[in-house]
């Protein structure tokens, strides 16, 4: 049968066209694909950073929401016409890590989008582990952010955010805000530290506490708001060499820190800060399926402003045209992408 697909081949080129899909082997499923968002990862592979781990012609994408399609052989409790979102993760099964019980950081771990075919395609077929069902309820758009919502879970899960703490985001783009979003659904008081007018304003408009640190001392900040203790818990969301310096500065004694953003190279962090305060660091990668759960259930619940984070919805044929609007930082904070 054939699909269409957005196909990178390369030096930052997208080609939109038919192709054949994958019919669903022993244990896959077959799903249409309604839509799917862009991620930083698939700028990432765009820009050409990720070319040693993909294959070309390139199917990126694995934020997405859909509709089986068919089913292999031997897979049970699902059906044709089931709406599922997809964990993207695809663990060896056999390695330390797997055998401690972290799949999802398996130290040979396949990302589906990145290592194999991904969602940005009428047709996607992957194993039959990775689904996770849609209510009814939820529209498939919202469908189509569970994934980065379930990474917000995990981290705010990793921070042990409880109600009542004080919480700062450092980065207000896509992740950040949720985790901002969920931190609060859990009770906390949350600043999200931004520079760009649009995340800015529209993190007030969501009703949370904002900063610029190119226009205010943060640190000055958030002693004044916490009578000079600090905060509970800092999320860094900016993968900068100003986030790693400051996320040091802000917690309390016994703070936690969070280190969402991912830094492609070793950044300066003091240590001493560390020592001084007994401050805890832990590092929070992708998600597990408990995350996936919880991001489904507080989606279905209509408790978070999904529809706000949503800029655009543009049909497959214009993926490049979505990855220059993010290059360009203008205003927008999560495109999707119209598959079938």
């Amino acid at each position: 049968m054939m699909m269409k697909a957005a196909f990178y081949e390369g030096n930052r080129t997208i080609r939109v066209g038919e192709g054949l899909s994958v019919p669903p082997r022993t244990g896959e499923v077959q799903i249409e694909v309604s839509h799917a968002g862009i991620c930083g990862t698939d700028l990432h592979i765009f820009h050409g950073h990720m070319d040693k781990r993909v294959s070309f012609p390139h199917v990126m994408g694995h934020e997405m929401s859909g509709v089986i399609h068919a089913l292999g052989e031997g897979v049970t409790g699902y059906g044709v016409g089931d709406r599922v979102t997809v964990m993207p993760l695809s663990p060896c099964g056999q390695c330390p890590a797997c055998s401690a019980g972290h799949n999802h950081i398996c130290q040979n771990l396949k990302f589906l989008g990145i290592e194999t075919p991904g969602a940005f395609q009428s047709l996607w077929t992957v194993p039959a582990f990775t689904l996770h069902r849609l209510p009814d309820s939820l529209s498939l758009e919202h469908g189509a952010m569970i994934e980065p919502l379930a990474v917000a879970c995990h981290d705010v899960r990793i921070g042990e955010v409880t109600s009542g703490e004080y919480i700062v985001v450092l980065g207000g783009g896509p992740i950040g805000m949720l985790i901002a979003l969920v931190a609060r659904e859990a009770g906390a008081k949350v600043l999200i530290s931004e520079i760009n007018p649009f995340r800015l304003e529209l993190a007030k408009a969501l009703g949370l506490d904002t900063i610029n640190p190119k226009e205010a001392d943060i640190v000055e900040y958030v002693n004044k708001q916490t009578g000079m203790a600090g905060a509970d818990v800092v999320f860094e969301v900016t993968s900068s060499a100003a986030g790693a310096e400051v996320m040091t500065r802000l917690p309390r004694t016994r703070g936690r820190i969070v280190v969402v953003g991912i830094f492609t190279q070793p950044p300066k962090v003091d240590l001493h800060r560390f020592f001084w305060r007994e401050l805890k660091m832990s590092g929070a990668r992708v998600y597990e399926h408990e995350d996936f759960e919880k991001a489904i259930q507080l989606s279905a619940s209509g408790q978070l402003p999904l529809d706000r984070l949503i800029t655009e919805i543009y049909p497959l044929e214009r993926l490049e045209e979505g990855f220059r609007q993010m290059e360009s930082g203008s205003s927008v904070m999560k495109i999707l992408l119209k598959c079938s």
